[in-house]
């Protein structure tokens, strides 16, 4: 922005006139920049949270989908033909960086299994809290099941 300067003469007096912006209108600007930050952060907070949740619930659906696999090989969720514990392929969500969800086993049985999906870090808050998956499909969570899981 160029600001240009007039010069006036008046009375053997040289007064200077400044072609900008007055204070008033500068702060009526940075007012109203505020009112839009204030209405927008919580909307791109709840939309990061929102991702986070869908990105643990497809990892959640990841591992089930494994477990099934291994039963299907296996024919018991718990070890395998050798003895040995199951392993989930992904324990994080997402996968790398930092960890908004640990996915463990919350129990596992011959014939039965539950998957769930604990918030951690900036999730640690989350109106959905844990998010669980059973082995019939059955999903859980520590808020409103529906909501959590968009039903």
């Amino acid at each position: 922005m160029k600001v240009t300067i007039k010069q006036k003469r008046t009375m053997g007096f040289t007064l200077i006139e400044s072609m900008g912006f007055t204070l008033i209108e500068l702060m009526i600007v940075v007012a109203i920049l505020g009112i839009i930050a204030a209405v927008a952060l919580p909307s791109y907070q709840n939309y990061v949270r929102d991702a986070n949740r869908a990105a643990a619930k497809a990892i959640i659906y990841e591992n089930a989908q494994f477990m099934e696999q291994f039963y299907t090989e296996n024919n018991r969720y718990d070890q395998n033909l050798g003895g040995n514990a199951i392993v989930l392929p992904i324990v994080q969500s997402p996968r790398t960086g930092a960890a908004q969800y640990n996915i463990s086993l919350q129990a596992v049985a011959n014939a039965t299994f539950t998957l769930q999906a604990i918030p951690v870090g900036s999730m640690a808050g989350d109106v959905c809290g844990t998010l669980t998956l059973t082995n019939t499909g059955l999903q859980g969570a520590g808020g409103d099941v529906a909501a959590c899981w968009n039903r």
